[in-house]
């Protein structure tokens, strides 16, 4: 497993769709296709909905992952090696993004601070039993789209195998969670 990653509970491995995935390659391809497809709807559906609304938040996993998985779309039942604890997921979840909601309309900070903090809250909830990562991001560039800005340029890397890119991402959401948030807007940002 890739550093990083979220294991999967047996209950959880169980609701993969399709039945011939293999390999951990052929997840992945599999996964990415189904993004992609997750990617367009949301690219129509953020123009019509509030995206920081908790129905949005569910449905964009759902759209990301429903192929891959019978659980897309529905907030974890299992302790994770991150993450909140999952009966506090919902409650957390709706705090966020009423708590953004002001911050976006009291304009308490730069818009790109103010979304990294986002995603670094909602990655560190860890809503989902698979996919917090990659949902995380999308919602997050969502968001700045929403508010006027670019989406982040996440790196311009890797961000789901083992590798330099990914390395500095998981670097920048720890010294995050010590509080420096500078890692995280620095790479959020960056193009190397």
């Amino acid at each position: 497993m890739t550093a990083g990653t979220t294991p999967l509970d047996p209950d959880e491995s169980a609701g993969l769709v399709p039945g011939h995935i293999a390999t951990r390659e052929q997840l992945d391809e599999w996964e990415a296709e189904n993004i992609l497809a997750g990617e367009r709807w949301a690219a129509g559906a953020a123009k019509r909905r509030e995206i920081l609304d908790d129905a949005f938040l569910r449905e964009l996993h759902r759209q990301m992952f429903e192929r891959t998985w019978k659980w897309a779309g529905s907030y974890r039942a299992s302790e994770k090696n991150i993450g909140i604890a999952p009966e506090r997921v919902a409650g957390e979840v709706r705090k966020l993004l009423e708590d953004t909601k002001a911050q976006l309309a009291g304009k308490v900070a730069p818009t790109d601070e103010i979304a990294a903090r986002f995603h670094h809250r909602l990655f560190s909830i860890h809503p989902f039993p698979n996919g917090n990562g990659r949902h995380a991001r999308l919602l997050t560039d969502l968001l700045l789209a929403a508010n006027g800005a670019e989406p982040f340029t996440w790196g311009r890397g890797d961000l789901e195998h083992a590798g330099e890119a990914r390395e500095r991402y998981l670097a920048a959401l720890r010294a995050a969670d010590a509080r420096d948030f500078a890692p995280l807007l620095a790479f959020v940002r960056s193009g190397a």
